[in-house]
């Protein structure tokens, strides 16, 4: 039978550091690489290390966590078989254990999970099952699922074997990276497994070692939760590094994080995306989001630190779809703060283009976006690199001073989403017009069955959709809403089941499409 194990808020990071020590993970998983990252460690002034999760045999460290578990069960539990809910890493993780130790598995994944995964888990011989839109289905039908069916459930975190699975990977940077002085070490983190457990070990064995956890600003449902004082359950996650979209951390996980975590970073999608170019440039591997979170909180930390410092970051998945490299590349400039993203209005007559680039100089133009409208004053979209992030507000102050009126929307996400592609949709005769920001599954037939819902009394005066290689699709939409609809519109965006944000007084809209 399995090791009974104490509930949470009595495991502590000696039993942690106890279960790692006799983990089983050797047997499927391997110990990966610690390696130096060159031009990251120049740029910063710190000395950088990545260690790369991303070179375990399923491309991610859930590997670990899974066949630790799996490998705790008894022969009766082996022999009924094994369940989870996952869209991503923990479902190939189970995947492969399953296959490795000869157990029956079971995996429930959500209907918008990209097929690269889903033939990823069956080519190992999982039965997948496909349900709902979201993580939370899936998860819904799975627990049903285990009941009928009597099979043993995987946590993708919140078990001490999984998270003590996870541990493992810091007792092999321990044995890697001797040093005397003390580090720092940064992680993902979604549910709180890898931190959990890679926290605890450090701080059994070396206490003096800081841990940083890393989370998207979309999603940091570990940070709100510590300063609560207790878990909290986000109403909606980011979409973009989906790999920690969680909205509720585990309990264990929860518990021993507050407890040997020592600060914690929080990074926009720009950053992300530059960190996965930055790990690129020192490593030819290219993570997915999740995988170089890690990375960006610590270039983000190292900004406030002297010289000289030893930074490891986990690098802890490269599981990623081809079609978001096109997103992400996109993105990392602005990520690194190499590319300004500007609104001018230029006078509208022949001749000022060539003025306006004289103003810019010798800087590179990334992007260059006009339509004429029959107007007095044009409007351009336009992308100019920098050297620094200093730059932007010199450039900036340097085309206000001759003249021209200026917009950054270096951080505006619906400029960079979806006004950068739709330059020159300006409609003043689109009366009444309401402008949202719609999120939906992305799975065949979701654009038709958004839009069939979308379909009735209020016209469609704007619509911009572009695939981005994510289990979610994002749509700018806007419709003609006449005064007095209010009510009506606003109990039709209630029932409409997608999630809306308004965007109708948002500067790149006001400047570009109306």
């Amino acid at each position: 039978m399995t090791r009974s194990i104490t509930p949470p808020g009595t495991l502590d990071a000696q039993d942690v550091l106890r279960l790692a020590l006799t983990s089983k993970v050797y047997s499927a998983a391997i110990e990966t690489a610690l390696s130096v990252a060159p031009g990251l460690s120049e740029r910063l002034g710190q000395q950088v290390y990545f260690k790369r999760e991303d070179q375990q045999p399923i491309f991610s460290f859930k590997l670990r966590g899974a066949y630790n578990k799996m490998a705790q069960l008894s022969a009766a539990e082996r022999g009924r078989g094994v369940i989870t809910a996952s869209a991503g890493n923990h479902a190939q993780g189970v995947a492969y254990a399953a296959q490795e130790l000869g157990v029956r598995a079971v995996i429930v994944m959500p209907a918008t999970t990209p097929d690269i995964k889903v033939r990823a888990c069956r080519s190992r011989g999982a039965e997948v099952v496909l349900h709902g839109d979201s993580f939370s289905d899936a998860e819904a039908h799975a627990f049903e699922l285990q009941r009928e069916l009597g099979l043993s459930f995987v946590h993708p975190y919140d078990d001490p074997h999984v998270l003590a699975g996870q541990g493992t990977v810091a007792l092999e940077l321990l044995r890697q990276l001797d040093e005397d002085r003390p580090y720092t070490v940064f992680v993902p983190v979604g549910g709180g497994g890898l931190i959990a457990g890679v926290a605890s070990v450090l701080k059994a064995l070396r206490p003096e070692l800081r841990v940083v956890g890393v989370e998207p600003d979309d999603s940091d449902a570990m940070y709100q939760s510590l300063q609560a004082g207790e878990r909290v359950r986000l109403d909606t996650v980011g979409i973009f590094v989906d790999g920690v979209a969680v909205k509720q951390v585990g309990a264990y996980t929860f518990d021993l994080t507050r407890r040997y975590v020592d600060d914690w970073v929080r990074v926009s999608t720009d950053e992300v995306c530059a960190a996965i170019k930055d790990v690129f440039d020192d490593t030819r591997a290219v993570m997915e989001p999740a995988g170089a979170l890690a990375v960006a909180g610590l270039k983000k930390y190292a900004a406030g630190l002297p010289g000289g410092e030893t930074l490891v970051a986990l690098t802890c998945g490269a599981n990623v779809n081809f079609d978001r490299l096109r997103h992400v590349a996109e993105r990392a400039e602005v990520g690194e703060q190499r590319e300004a993203i500007l609104a001018v209005t230029i006078p509208e007559r022949p001749g000022t283009f060539r003025e306006f680039i004289e103003v810019i100089g010798p800087r590179a133009v990334t992007e260059f976006n006009y339509r004429y409208a029959p107007r007095d004053e044009a409007r351009i979209f336009v992308g100019v690199q920098l050297s620094r992030a200093a730059q932007r507000q010199a450039l900036v102050d340097t085309l206000t001073s001759r003249g021209y009126p200026v917009t950054d929307l270096t951080g505006d996400e619906l400029a960079k989403v979806h006004v950068r592609h739709m330059v020159g949709g300006r409609a003043p005769e689109a009366l009444h017009e309401r402008v949202y920001a719609f999120t939906f599954p992305e799975r065949p037939g979701a654009l038709l069955e958004f839009l069939t819902h979308l379909h009735g009394r209020w016209n469609i005066s704007l619509f911009h959709y572009r695939n981005h290689g994510s289990a979610h699709g994002r749509v700018l939409a806007g419709l003609q809403v006449p005064p007095g609809d209010e009510a009506d519109f606003s109990a039709f965006l209630h029932g409409l089941g997608y999630p809306a944000t308004e965007m109708s007084t948002n500067p790149a809209y006001r400047l570009f499409l109306t």
